[in-house]
């Protein structure tokens, strides 16, 4: 008896000491090395991101089975931390590379742990949060390690659409190994310690003879601003963290769920008699979307996705009557709110996740068209554009409009028109609904009397006030049963949520069919 608790103590403490071989990971001397750069380690992540002392860990033990090129020394967690937690309550599964091993890089063992964890999120119907720090695949795996980043690949795509994936970028992620972020749903990046690109800098440098450093070629900044790749940055690990719980919290858990309800006690009859005043009496001044959009939203609060790419247009979430509503809506004061290309890619991926996950579509619109000139047809403006009609045409979550201003030629129709079956469109009183503005118009339909005319300006001045009069204004729209209700616009909260209410049970029946072809 007495041999036999000696055996099952010098199990123990075998287990025991496992145990703190894994959480010690690459050594103190690395994880100390993490935090001099500013970067937390990848269990402080896992911890600070989940519910204090929810994070149950799988495959603390799992070791790699070695490389190719000899047996390299096998670390207990092969340098990712797998396991599920909860973010405010509700069950998020969750992988987090740890640098200090191999510099986190991707091989076998390493995959198995991530897939395993995918598919229990898909089986369950929980997100996955990949935080994501590593050199890239495993070089001494070789094509093992080519083959778990397929494994990856695979499952990523399967889950899309049916459970939320969130990856965080808070340090390397080069070649194959941006790809897994890439299809996710959302991407975080982490201001001077993240970066991304398929080839590096002494790629480049070989390549092209460029002197380029990986924050200049492949940063936070540079993915938030000029590529897309980013939808949100933060200027450390904590706040990063903090914005990923915030996300969730808009969120429903998978594809059969709808988004939690949040009451934050904000009246669902409030009036803001300041919005009467909004828009400018002359339509060629700017005014700031965000006002409208803190106005109406639940206690004022928005996350704006993607705010410092293709700033023309906003997207992003917020709450009406304490549920989640994607919102896009044209920004006047940026390119006067004009759809572009980088804008109607970003507002159609963000309309088709909305509609994924059960999110319903409000619109907010003052678009004065598509934007002109050769860059942008030689770029595909008619492909890109396309994406966003395709995105809100197909999408059958509850779709409402409010015309704020400007809604002009195949723009109008694009951004949630009543002709794309939109369930509900309301239209401010400033709201100038046509073909194009009232000086191209003029000068289209009047073209041979300007030009016959001994002082063409003042025709074309009478000729547009004319045609501003005829259609700088909702009435017509609203007489052909376009416009469901010209409204005032101090009640566009009240009216938009009293239309949520009514959508709640909406129901679309598609043909059935494998697939659309979206035109990528």
């Amino acid at each position: 008896m007495v041999a036999m608790d000696d055996q099952y103590r010098t199990t123990l403490e075998t287990l025991e000491g496992m145990r703190s071989e894994s959480i010690v990971a690459g050594g103190r001397e690395k994880l100390e090395a993490q935090h001099r750069l500013g970067k937390l380690t990848a269990r402080e992540r896992v911890h600070l991101l989940l519910d204090d002392g929810s994070f149950q860990e799988f495959d603390m033990l799992k070791t790699g089975r070695g490389g190719s090129l000899g047996d390299l020394r096998r670390y207990p967690g092969d340098g990712v931390i797998t396991g599920h937690g909860s973010i405010d309550g509700r069950e998020v599964f969750v992988f987090s590379q740890d640098f200090t091993v191999i510099g986190g890089s991707l091989g076998e063992a390493h995959s198995q742990k991530i897939c395993k964890v995918m598919d229990m999120a898909v089986k369950v119907g929980a997100p996955i949060i990949g935080l994501n720090d590593s050199g890239g695949a495993r070089i001494q795996e070789g094509v093992d390690a080519l083959a778990a980043y397929g494994e990856i690949f695979h499952r990523n795509v399967s889950a899309s659409g049916v459970v939320p994936q969130i990856s965080c970028i808070m340090g390397p992620c080069a070649g194959g190994a941006v790809y897994s972020p890439s299809i996710t749903d959302f991407i975080f990046m982490v201001q001077e310690s993240s970066y991304m690109f398929v080839t590096g800098p002494s790629v480049v440098k070989t390549v092209t003879h460029q002197d380029i450093t990986s924050e200049e070629l492949g940063g936070a900044r540079v993915h938030a601003q000029k590529s897309g790749v980013a939808h949100f940055t933060a200027p450390n690990d904590v706040l990063c963290l903090r914005e990923v719980r915030r996300l969730i919290s808009y969120l429903p858990s998978n594809n059969r769920q709808r988004a939690p309800i949040l009451d934050l006690r904000d009246p669902p009859d409030r009036v803001d008699p300041a919005l009467d005043y909004l828009v400018p009496e002359n339509p060629n001044q700017t005014y700031d979307m965000n006002v409208l959009i803190y106005s109406i939203l639940d206690g004022s609060e928005f996350m704006e996705v993607q705010s410092w790419f293709a700033r023309n247009i906003i997207c992003g979430f917020g709450r009406l009557g304490g549920q989640t509503i994607g919102l896009v809506a044209n920004q006047p004061a940026v390119l006067a709110g004009v759809l572009d290309t980088e804008a109607s890619v970003k507002a159609g991926r963000f309309v088709r996740f909305c509609d994924a996950f059960n999110i319903p579509l409000i619109s907010l619109v003052d678009v004065p068209g598509f934007m002109p000139g050769p860059d942008q047809e030689h770029g595909g403006i008619i492909r890109h554009g396309a994406k966003l009609l395709y995105a809100f045409t197909e999408a059958t979550v509850p779709r409402i409009s409010v015309i704020v201003r400007k809604a002009y030629g195949g723009a109008y129709l694009v951004m949630n028109s009543k002709h794309i079956h939109s369930d509900v469109d309301f239209a401010w009183p400033t709201a100038e609904i046509a073909v194009m503005g009232p000086k191209g118009a003029a000068e289209v339909i009047h073209r041979k009397e300007i030009q016959a005319a001994g002082d063409p300006e003042v025709v074309l001045n009478d000729r547009m006030a004319e045609y501003r009069r005829a259609f700088a204004n909702p009435f017509l729209a609203a007489q052909r049963g376009y416009i469901d209700d010209v409204i005032f616009p101090r009640e566009t909260r009240h009216r938009l949520i009293r239309a949520l209410q009514v959508l709640e049970t909406k129901e679309v029946k598609r043909p059935e069919r494998k697939h659309g072809n979206i035109p990528l």
